[in-house]
């Protein structure tokens, strides 16, 4: 598959760029990217929650009312979960969600996820740019141009640059990612990939299997 190469202002240049078909036109495997995006969720999990059980709620141990007699159930203390306040049984505890994969079975959920966009042209690939300045204003034109404002859009870069991350880090929707850590969740949660011409080179030469 081959794709034009825009210039910012939206422009077509007469560059193309080739798409290598083991990274942008694979058969997507949809578990591999079910079990990839699971774990990112997952690592980005606190597990910071917390019940009070039983044994760490304050109060009496006085036994509150007599074993029998009372036509009610037994109570054996003001801690007892059935009563307002009391222990919750088997509460939250604080724990790791986080689990591992195999970097062959991310690998194939990168390059499914990848697939997906390019089979719905949902990638674009621009000539390498930077600004002047870190402004804001300058970054929205480039959306105005492609006509991707109030969307969801990665921007891939193959290295940092601080002037498009100053640019667009007061953009909610839009995410900039280096080609070396471009991952399933970030390329499928964006309507839009934007991808440099530099990046489409780095990030075949990542993710071609072995």
């Amino acid at each position: 598959m081959e794709l034009d190469v825009y210039n910012i202002n939206g422009q077509k240049t007469s560059k193309k760029v080739k798409l290598d078909d083991m990274v942008f036109g694979v058969e997507p495997n949809d578990n591999a990217i079910y079990l990839d995006v699971k774990q990112y969720m997952a690592n980005h999990r606190q597990g910071t929650h917390k019940a009070k059980e039983r044994g760490e709620i304050k109060g009496s141990t006085r036994k509150i009312k007599r074993q029998k007699g009372t036509g009610t159930a037994r109570a054996g203390s003001i801690k007892n979960p059935l009563f307002k306040g009391g222990g919750r049984v088997f509460g939250p505890r604080p724990r790791n969600y986080s689990f591992k994969l195999n970097k062959k079975l991310k690998r194939i959920a990168r390059v499914s996820a990848l697939s997906y966009k390019a089979k719905d042209n949902n990638i674009t690939v621009l000539e390498d740019f930077t600004f002047e300045s870190p402004k804001t204003k300058s970054f929205i034109e480039v959306l105005k141009h492609f006509e991707l404002e109030g969307k969801k859009v990665l921007v891939v870069l193959d290295k940092n640059d601080a002037n498009i991350y100053l640019a667009m880090r007061n953009l909610k929707k839009t995410k900039l990612v280096s080609a070396q850590s471009i991952n399933t969740y970030d390329v499928l949660n964006a309507n839009q990939l934007l991808i440099s011409e530099s990046s489409i080179v780095e990030i075949q030469k990542l993710n071609v299997a072995n």
